[in-house]
């Protein structure tokens, strides 16, 4: 089976140092690192800038649908840049219909559609509180799946849980600007305000989980005996 993987820069491949000037800070996406995390062939056909309207007018869409297979999975993963444009692509307007158009094709090509909601940005305000910064995007994204019947894998969730685990001050380390302080490195404004785009830490951090939720839809270790009995009770 393979993974097909559409969606925007927070899944695409690495740009190998390009954006932060420094080849051992690459900005990639969780994309990039899923192929660790599974048994699966992962064809990652995300790019950066991708809207729900422009991977389809791009012609990218159709590159997935040429290479579906029965029983591949495609993972969606998009709303970082469909929020910016609201009139056309509003979570329960356009943002919604075009996902649900992406299902229905997947499923027609015989494969399984997974849907994610957005990774979250590590935006903390003043109090050390971590921002909200999605809106109702990955609820519309929740409620399709429920509409569906399409598993949801909701990294919005498990961002911001993991962000405020590490803290403001580890977290960083999960994005180029980070990265590149701790290991001395100069960061430019532009770098230095990237909270959106992780380097490989950051990226690995979600795959894994991405890998253990797709796991767990196929069931690949139900059938293994539970362990419960030889586990010492305090």
């Amino acid at each position: 089976m393979t993974i097909h993987l559409a969606g925007d820069s927070t899944v695409a491949p690495t740009d190998h140092g390009e954006t932060s000037g420094h080849a051992e800070i690459p900005l990639l996406g969780w994309g990039d690192e899923l192929a660790a995390f599974t048994d699966d062939v992962v064809r990652n056909h995300a790019i950066g800038g991708a809207t729900t309207a422009s991977f389809r007018a791009e012609g990218r869409w159709d590159g997935v649908l040429a290479e579906l297979r029965p029983g591949d999975t495609v993972v969606l993963g998009f709303g970082h840049n469909d929020q910016k444009e609201p009139a056309e692509l509003a979570a329960e307007g356009g943002y919604t219909d075009r996902l649900a158009r992406f299902v229905a094709e997947a499923r027609a090509n015989g494969a399984r559609p997974v849907l994610t909601t957005s990774v979250e940005r590590r935006l903390f305000d003043d109090d050390g509180a971590l921002r909200w910064s999605h809106g109702p995007y990955p609820a519309a994204v929740r409620a399709l799946g429920h509409e569906l019947d399409v598993p949801v894998v909701d990294l919005t969730v498990f961002t911001r849980w993991l962000y405020t685990w590490l803290g403001e001050a580890a977290s960083a380390t999960l994005f180029p600007h980070g990265a590149a302080a701790e290991a001395g490195l100069p960061v430019d404004d532009a770098l230095g305000r990237d909270n959106t785009h992780f380097t490989t830490a950051g990226a690995r951090a979600v795959a894994r989980y991405v890998g253990e939720a797709l796991a767990a839809l196929d069931g690949v270790h139900d059938a293994e005996a539970p362990l419960g009995a030889w586990v010492m009770q305090p």
